[in-house]
């Protein structure tokens, strides 16, 4: 038996420079799976929604490789931080602060998300 998806009318917002930018329809992400938007300014953000329904964006290049991957990454928890590991070099992102977990010096872009 396969269950239709929950129906909802909420669209997910980034908080930009200028206030909020809507991205997409809360259904389109599903736990454990990135989504890639292009943002007006021509960056990509990388958006998850884990399995407790929380919403986390980050940057969707990746600093090592310099692609725009990591909505493609898998996710995952490290010492209760939530993560998405870069499908490239495998670098972990935390989703919340953006701070490499393999390299403290890398960290990439966040953003702040809610549903409208």
């Amino acid at each position: 038996m396969t269950l239709a998806p929950e129906t909802t009318d909420l669209m997910v917002q980034l908080r930009l420079d200028d206030g909020w930018f809507t991205v997409c329809d809360l259904n389109v992400l599903l736990p454990g799976r990135g989504v890639a938007a292009l943002l007006p300014d021509g960056r990509q953000a990388a958006l998850f929604r884990d399995r407790a329904g929380r919403l986390y964006a980050i940057d969707n290049r990746d600093p090592f490789s310099g692609a725009a991957v990591l909505s493609r990454g898998l996710t995952g928890t490290h010492k209760g931080r939530p993560f998405v590991a870069s499908p490239l070099l495998k670098q972990r992102f935390d989703l919340e602060s953006g701070q490499c977990l393999d390299d403290e010096a890398v960290r990439v872009g966040t953003y702040e998300v809610r549903t409208a």
